[in-house]
């Protein structure tokens, strides 16, 4: 049998231009970091400025002079979602082309009282499929949902081990377009992976519930399918998720080491004997590659 051709990783950081970066979503940044440089790949950095109404003016600018405060310097041009509705609109057109999406008439309030959570602990409820064959008479369209197709999709995480989900039971027919018009962050992220050629995704374990959903959407488009790392969520004293939303505040760049090693620190390793940013880096690279080698280098890599 002829040998796979090696794919090259490609890895990316995806912050919400909603604030400055604080150490929970540095937590992020440096493991995805770590991960590219240790298989010797590529880091991106793509701005997730869709949700328009969460946006910050000059958030973004502030976030990559942080992260090039640490001495992470990333590759290639910085993408904004913003500058790429067209693309959105374009596979959106081929999925109702294809009758793959559907108008949903449905209040937040119709939706709960027409459907049960999966389980006594989801706070989720999954869409009963009220608008699939077409919305009532005198109904108008608000958003636009995804026709997900039966079955459960199982995959290994590299941090958090096997998982799977019945989509189309706990969740759904999930929505692409919002009823504010707004593209869906499941939507767009796919198509921005796919785009970006991006092998691994590493993220927070916030975002662990999405894979499932983007993977039937990237084998519904026939896109490739990237390995997740889902790191742990770096939490306050109260035990909430360190956001913007709970008010994190920025982290310190005057003491750019300090703040790197407390960051490390959280992903379990051992302090760095480092005195500048370059040697920190370097051995960094080297503990991570040895903790998390990728399970499969080759074509094929979901």
């Amino acid at each position: 049998m002829t040998a796979q051709p090696l794919t090259p990783y490609c890895g990316r950081f995806a912050p919400s231009p909603s604030g400055p970066l604080h150490e929970g979503s540095l937590v992020a940044a440096m493991a995805s970091y770590l991960d590219a440089r240790a298989q010797s790949g590529r880091w991106l950095l793509r701005i997730e400025d869709i949700d328009t109404p969460r946006v910050v003016k000059g958030a973004d600018q502030l976030i990559m002079q942080q992260l090039q405060g640490l001495g992470m310097h990333w590759d290639g041009e910085v993408v904004w979602q913003s500058q790429r509705l067209a693309r959105y609109q374009e596979v959106f057109d081929s999925l109702r082309e294809q009758n793959l999406v559907y108008g949903c008439a449905c209040t937040r309030q119709e939706i709960l009282a027409a459907s049960l959570p999966v389980s006594p602990e989801a706070t989720d409820h999954p869409y009963a499929g009220t608008c699939r064959h077409g919305i009532a008479p005198g109904r108008s369209i608000r958003a636009w949902r995804l026709r997900v197709p039966k079955g459960v999709e199982s995959f290994t995480d590299r941090w958090a081990g096997p998982q799977q989900q019945d989509v189309a039971q706990e969740v759904g027919d999930y929505i692409i377009k919002r009823a504010d018009k707004l593209w869906a962050y499941q939507f767009v992220v796919v198509i921005d992976d796919a785009d970006s050629q991006i092998t691994d995704v590493v993220r927070g374990a916030d975002l662990l519930s999405s894979t499932a959903r983007q993977r039937v959407l990237q084998g519904m488009l026939g896109l490739p399918v990237p390995r997740t790392l889902h790191v742990p969520l770096a939490c306050d004293s109260q035990g909430r998720k360190l956001s913007k939303q709970n008010h994190a505040p920025a982290f310190d760049l005057e003491h750019p080491l300090e703040t790197l090693q407390r960051v490390w620190a959280f992903l379990g390793f051992a302090p760095v004997a480092a005195s500048t940013l370059d040697a920190f880096w370097s051995q960094a690279t080297r503990a991570w590659a040895q903790r998390f080698p990728l399970p499969d280098k080759r074509q094929g890599f979901k």
